[in-house]
């Protein structure tokens, strides 16, 4: 329980319910706002930012003379440039939205439970470009020369085999990745938080750690390509980032019992 004086500041901004929809829709406006710029900047700039997700694929074929994308479709090519677009706005505008949803909930909490959210705002959108970093970075080299190396020049009586990648699917796929990777690394975030409303503890991690690894692996080989190193370097950081957690969640338990000790002391 707060404090008098948390109790005074959370009171104080007790709001009528057409208050709070006026606030959530102001809140609303500015991240959609936030999001409509962003992707305006974002088509401007959409072929910078298709050159950047294609360079893995460019690399892997690098040296290779007649290569190229190719779509199929009369508006495929500018519906994929829409779609990149939307795509890098959400990345760019996630912040400011993240800012207008804290913005929101704040006022509702004490000021100790407003410290105590605070760094898992600001480490859910770190973890998630490091997760797309990865991916990028790491992950597709590996699987674009994996998958061009089943190519074949074919011979007589046969016909050879040769990648033209459609431009809508190799941009769907390499989006779902970094989406995916990016959500994968909120994992201590998520269970950080079960951790602090008391839904988990430390010793129900470690105990079900085995249960883990192989749930975090079967997700790895479920969305990553299928070689053992794509699958390997999004699971490893993922069992660090489970360990990570566990170290988090004692963390937490320690001050919540530091805490529950003071109270008790201070009633006494």
């Amino acid at each position: 329980m707060g404090d008098g004086k948390d109790d005074e500041e959370i009171d104080d901004k007790k709001m009528p319910l057409l208050d709070h929809l006026i606030e959530l829709r102001n809140r609303l406006t500015w991240s959609v706002l936030a999001l409509v710029i962003a992707f305006v900047v974002c088509y401007y700039f959409s072929r910078d930012i298709y050159g950047f997700l294609t360079r893995p694929l460019a690399h892997a074929l690098e040296g290779q003379t007649g290569r190229h994308m190719i779509f199929t479709d009369l508006t495929e090519a500018f519906f994929t440039y829409m779609k990149v677009a939307f795509w890098a706005a959400a990345f760019i505008s996630f912040p400011i939205i993240a800012t207008q949803l804290w913005m929101f909930v704040a006022p509702g909490l004490y000021r100790n439970e407003r410290k105590a959210f605070l760094p898992f705002l600001l480490a859910t959108p770190v973890l998630f470009f490091m997760g797309g970093a990865l991916v990028y970075f790491v992950i597709f080299p590996f699987a674009w020369h994996f998958f061009v190396s089943f190519e074949t020049p074919g011979g007589e009586g046969t016909l050879p085999i040769e990648l033209e990648p459609k431009v809508n699917e190799y941009l769907s796929l390499v989006m779902t990745l970094i989406f995916a990777f990016g959500l994968a690394f909120q994992l201590p975030v998520l269970l950080s938080l079960l951790a602090r409303v008391g839904l988990i503890s430390a010793a129900d991690l470690a105990s079900k750690r085995r249960y883990a690894i192989v749930g975090i692996f079967v997700f790895a080989a479920v969305v990553t390509p299928p070689d053992v190193i794509s699958q390997c370097s999004l699971a490893v950081p993922m069992l660090l980032l489970y360990e990570a957690s566990i170290i988090s969640a004692k963390i937490i338990e320690r001050n919540r019992a530091k805490r529950e000790a003071a109270a008790a002391a201070q009633s006494v």
